[in-house]
């Protein structure tokens, strides 16, 4: 099993007085990531403003219930995520114990647990996007539709994305004799980007879902 020792924070971070080029790096990028979404949000609201009417009956079709819980879940990923990263600041790869013991996982078993809860979201959404094609609303069938599809699918390509981030980092472990700094970089660059995707969809949520 890959183990090493715990890994100072200022390791992770940068030392004093200089963040870590990692760090920065990735905020730059999820900023640019921020701004996408901005517009995507500044084109929802600028159609529905012109278009009361529409909005009020395609909304009608939405399963809040359905949507709810699949964001729960999705909410819920990012504490599992979280766990995953101070298991690797710890220098924890894989569990100490008992699997049923959850206090003794290490970053492997908390990243598979978040990769799990990602796809039951991602699942969660097809099934959605079925139901709605099945009740007439298409990306071509209105301008809610586009933008229906346009932001939640952009985010959904984003959480597929992530997936593909844990399955690295998991996979990395595996190969690894020694649990790593780089690798406790990586894994909390991917706890970085998770985050990130949680909010951008706890925004969404509210702005598709709850402002009807």
């Amino acid at each position: 099993m890959a183990t090493t020792s715990a890994i100072p924070a200022s390791r992770l971070h940068g030392v004093e007085g200089r963040p870590s080029y990692v760090t920065v790096g990735t905020i730059v990028w999820l900023s640019s990531e921020l701004m996408f979404f901005a517009a995507l949000f500044a084109a929802y609201f600028t159609v529905r403003s012109v278009a009361p009417d529409l909005w009020a009956q395609e909304t009608e079709l939405l399963n809040l219930p359905f949507a709810t819980a699949n964001t729960t879940i999705l909410v819920l990923s990012s504490f599992t995520c979280q766990f995953g990263v101070f298991a690797a600041v710890r220098g924890r790869a894989g569990r100490v114990g008992s699997l049923l013991n959850v206090a003794q996982w290490g970053m492997r078993e908390w990243f598979i647990l978040s990769y799990i809860m990602g796809a039951i979201f991602i699942g969660g959404q097809a099934f959605e996007y079925a139901e709605l094609v099945h009740h007439g609303l298409t990306i071509q069938s209105s301008a809610y539709g586009s933008l229906f599809y346009l932001a939640t699918g952009f985010h959904g390509i984003h959480v597929i994305g992530g997936l593909i981030a844990f399955l690295l980092v998991i996979g990395r472990t595996y190969v690894a004799r020694k649990f790593t700094h780089e690798q406790a970089i990586s894994a909390v660059v991917v706890s970085y980007y998770w985050h990130f995707v949680d909010v951008v969809w706890v925004a969404l949520f509210a702005a598709i879902y709850l402002i009807q």
